[in-house]
């Protein structure tokens, strides 16, 4: 079984449409969603797909065809080691351990656990994280 990260982003006129449906129907699609934002003016999505890795491909391309905008998501943090020193604040709330210390107490982060919650930017004292897309 295929998983990719990608984020779907609606324009207005898209909202009402029942589109996370036709990717589970039509394209025996599961998902989870990682995090959601909508507006009466736009909508942003960011999904965990899995499945047929050809039934992902062929899910995205009708998605593109209905003129949502599909990106792959890299990563939804962006951690600033410039500006971290390393306090552990943001440790202390993310539930999966995606940021942990080192032996040395270096600041890490593992995208792969990640679940993008979002917990650790407001938690960061010196806004060393700030969420990515």
């Amino acid at each position: 079984m295929a998983e990719q990260r990608v984020v779907l982003k609606f324009h207005r006129w898209q909202l009402d449409k029942p589109i996370t449906y036709h990717l589970v129907k039509d394209y025996d699609l599961e998902m989870n969603i990682l995090q959601a934002k909508v507006t009466t003016e736009e909508g942003k999505l960011v999904l965990g797909l899995s499945g047929l890795e050809q039934n992902i491909e062929e899910g995205i391309v009708w998605l593109k065809e209905q003129k949502v905008i599909v990106e792959p998501l890299a990563t939804g943090l962006d951690v600033n080691k410039e500006s971290c020193v390393d306090c552990g604040a943001c440790t202390a709330v993310c539930p999966t351990g995606a940021l942990y210390f080192t032996a040395d107490w270096t600041l890490m982060y593992d995208e792969e656990k990640c679940i993008l919650c979002m917990a650790c930017v407001p938690a960061c004292p010196v806004r060393a994280i700030e969420e990515k897309f």
